[in-house]
């Protein structure tokens, strides 16, 4: 056997891996190949999408001490390779797993790489049998970290076998448990939403509650959907040693398929009647303000000791856990003694608010850029829409009244204002006209959440965009709906908008509610309609677009910005990160406003409140803000428009999809002889075409910006090359009279006919299909065996079709 000639497929089973089992590693739950890392960045232009395939990533070999535990990474290469060829990628995927050790072979040998200088040599060379045992690494990984013996045990016990974690969610859950088995007891997680979260949570408490390391444990959060898509979702494992802990909690209400409210069975742990809490539980779940509310249910925590609770995870912990004086973290403070874990996508980090104080720096970090990279986060595109009145500004004329007779005050009002101090009900019609004209182009059936500036704001959009959309809410009331926290008929259809299997609603209008903690899967349309200063509350609202489900064509969003709050993009921290989002100057409120809502920490809250305005009674003197409401008095229209999208590098550029195409084909091909050649070497254009396609050249977006239905290689030469194009039937016309084929016989020659009237109609990929003959008129002229011997057989066929291709494509002289 020629070890040369094998392939790298060949080289791992017949060589590597054999290897590995010769040491003591176990095929079915140590030795995984072809281990996934990352997915393949989502790529999009116009509004088609691909998977780069340049960036999935999937290890040779990933070695795991037992399932979620890796130890090491092993890239293998072909035998006429030195097998440190591959050791730069063991490198890159070990860093990615958090492990230490990385190994490269050829087949011939190991180079072996051990960041814990167990031995005091990082690389070193071995033999096929002097692979070390999973023990030996363990080992080796133990006494670099200094774990004491029951350190080594919690840190290695099993996962819950509820599904498969990806390599982030496994450096989360992994690095938690060995802190806090180490002995660490204040940890933060940073983890973009929408990369699973409390799938973390689960994992991390179940570990460390079935090893015994920690036996009771309470989890906060700050909404009450945040609680009941939990209980019955990720933590539904804990079922029967799991209890809801509010005063006032119900089971968690759905819709089922009938349209009926059905409430799902949890566990309630305290008394509606007496209030008294039922102690017999191991694993509580609770809004911060269920606990710490009105002076009836202040007592509700204080009815466990303070040494109860051996550890407490805090969902959200941006919010009110992060303040000094925030009633949250009273709960906090009271049970001093627990463990606290705080999980956050947006950290906080101010002069007067700290999360990094409280919790210490996050144990690990995985952001929304870091997401879109790998693939597991969907990008997005950004539609600036700007409106003249707020745009340019708007002044009442002298003595202008509004539609309740009250006088205007008399001065330039901006987009600030709008729907705020001012509401402009012409401006409601444009917006849902715009959003609705955007639908309308796309599709009208993508979930699409309308973030507006208050309650009433909220409603009137309704009405706006139920009118703009009669055709459909004729008959589907639902396909508009409000969801806000006063509107509890809204409320209800939340699951019904969550859910990628339910249709209706497809528009939801909100302002605060939905802005964290909604699982949005198949959310395709974010319209930003809101004032928005806070970073934190602008990645959050972002965040219900970026989870992907391929199954129901999520792949990316768009944001639809009529506020011109995607400016947040310019701040260089926007990529998951900790930001310094407010800096109190002179007589500014010392919190910033998205702290203070009600429900966020204050007693009396309920967790789902929605105010009109951010800053509320924290305005100066406590006065509520005059709104003045227009109608026909004004009119209100679309001032510019532009489309803006994510680069490579994470920036938000603005470019036409020809501006990219020419960019990309250029760097490919710097040269329009370099694109001929390939072309023209090209056995199948249709191949050449889906390669340019997983590269980011995106052939029928781009046909349909340029507005002429072109082959895509006179698409391409036009944008790219700026050459004149031809249509297809000029292409075809052109064949026919240059008389190429007269040497064939008449069967033949009709077949070439009819392959130039296809090409005219349908493009070369239609041609060049093994089916083509399957249809009419090839039928017609007769049966495909036939067809082909009417050439002499099928490599003359094959170079006739060559032929052919060679001629619709020269650029030489009509005949």
């Amino acid at each position: 056997m020629d070890k040369h000639k094998l392939s790298e497929s060949d080289i791992s089973d017949k060589f590597v891996r054999p290897a590995m089992v010769q040491a003591g590693w176990h095929t079915l739950d140590q030795i995984y190949a072809q281990f996934p890392l990352r997915a393949g960045r989502v790529m999009v232009r116009g509004n088609r999408s691909h998977r780069d395939k340049d960036t999935v990533l999937k290890a040779d070999f990933a070695l795991f001490l037992k399932p979620n535990i890796p130890l090491a990474v092993v890239e293998v290469k072909k035998a006429r390779l030195s097998p440190q060829a591959g050791m730069q990628q063991a490198i890159q995927y070990a860093e990615l797993l958090d492990v230490p050790f990385s190994f490269a072979s050829n087949g011939d040998n190991f180079v072996f790489r051990d960041a814990t200088l167990s031995t005091g040599v990082l690389e070193q060379t071995l033999t096929l049998d002097q692979f070390p045992s999973p023990q030996e690494l363990w080992a080796r990984y133990c006494a670099w970290k200094g774990w004491s013996p029951e350190v080594q045990r919690v840190a290695a016990f099993d996962y819950s076998p509820s599904k498969t974690p990806r390599y982030y969610q496994l450096n989360a859950i992994n690095r938690t448990v060995e802190a806090i088995a180490a002995g660490q007891n204040r940890v933060l997680l940073v983890m973009a939403t929408g990369t699973g979260k409390t799938y973390t949570a689960f994992q991390i408490i179940w570990r460390l509650w079935k090893s015994g390391a920690k036996k009771r444990i309470l989890f906060l959060a700050d909404r009450n959907i945040l609680i009941d898509q939990t209980m019955v979702n990720d933590f539904r494992p804990f079922k029967g040693a799991m209890a809801k802990l509010s005063p006032n909690a119900k089971g968690v209400e759905r819709v089922n398929a009938q349209g009926q409210i059905e409430v799902d069975d949890v566990d309630l742990a305290v008394d509606k009647t007496t209030k008294a809490v039922n102690k017999s539980y191991e694993i509580y779940l609770s809004l911060y303000q269920a606990v710490t509310g009105t002076e009836d249910e202040a007592n509700i925590y204080k009815q466990f000791s303070p040494d109860f609770f051996d550890l407490i995870v805090v969902d959200e912990c941006h919010r009110g856990s992060a303040n000094e004086d925030s009633a949250w973290r009273d709960i906090l403070t009271y049970f001093s003694s627990a463990t606290h874990v705080g999980l956050t996508a947006t950290p906080k980090e101010t002069k007067d608010t700290s999360n990094t104080f409280y919790f210490g720096e996050p144990i690990y970090t995985y952001s929304l850029k870091q997401g879109i990279e790998d693939g597991f986060l969907a990008p997005y595109k950004v539609i600036r829409v700007d409106l003249d009145k707020d745009t340019f500004g708007w002044r009442p004329t002298a003595g202008m009244t509004d539609n309740k007779g009250q006088l205007i005050e008399d001065r330039v009002y901006t987009g600030r204002d709008m729907n705020r101090k001012l509401v402009m009900e012409p401006r409601d019609a444009v917006v849902a006209e715009r959003i609705t004209t955007y639908l309308r182009a796309t599709d009208r059936m993508a979930k699409t959440i309308v973030f507006c500036e208050d309650i009433d704001h909220a409603a009137r959009m309704r009405q706006a965009l139920t009118n703009a959309n009669a055709d459909i809410c004729a008959t589907q009331p639902n396909y508009v709906v409000q969801i806000t926290g006063d509107n509890p008929e809204g409320k209800r259809e939340l699951d019904n908008f969550i859910d990628p299997e339910r249709s209706y609603p497809v528009i939801a209008t909100t302002s605060k509610l939905m802005s964290t903690g909604v699982d949005a899967q198949t959310c395709k349309l974010i319209v930003l309609d809101q004032n928005i200063k806070s970073m934190t509350l602008f990645k959050q609202i972002i965040g219900r677009g970026t989870r992907i489900n391929e199954y129901f064509d999520k792949t990316w969003f768009t944001i639809l910005d009529f506020k011109r709050a995607t400016d947040n993009f310019a701040d260089p921290a926007f990529d998951g990160e900790p930001v310094q989002i407010y800096e109190p100057k002179g007589d500014d409120p010392i919190a910033p406003p998205d702290i203070l809502l009600p429900g966020d920490g204050r007693p009396g809250g309920d967790g789902n409140a929605i105010v009109g305005d951010p800053l509320g009674p924290f305005r100066g003197g406590g006065e509520s803000v005059i709104k003045y409401v227009l109608g026909n008095q004004v009119t209100v229209a679309v001032a510019r428009e532009r489309v803006q999208y994510l680069n490579a590098q994470g920036k938000l550029i603005t470019e036409s999809l020809r501006d990219y195409t020419r960019i990309n084909l250029t760097k490919q091909y710097d040269s329009l002889d370099k694109f001929l050649q390939a072309w023209n070497d090209a056995d199948r254009k249709a191949a050449l075409l889906e390669e340019l396609e997983s590269r980011g050249v995106m052939i029928e977006a781009l046909g349909e910006e340029v507005g002429k239905d072109l082959d895509p290689f006179d698409l391409l030469l036009h944008v790219a090359y700026n050459m004149p194009p031809l249509t297809r039937r000029e292409r075809a016309r052109r064949v026919k009279k240059r008389n190429v084929f007269t040497h064939y016989g008449p069967v033949a020659r009709q077949v070439i006919d009819a392959l130039l009237d296809k090409y005219a109609d349908e493009g070369i990929a239609t041609i060049e299909a093994d089916t083509v003959f399957n249809v009419q008129p090839f039928t017609d002229i007769g049966r495909p065996a036939e067809l082909i011997k009417s050439f002499g057989g099928r490599p003359q066929y094959k170079a006739a079709l060559q032929t052919l291709e060679r001629e619709l494509y020269t650029s030489g002289p009509e005949a």
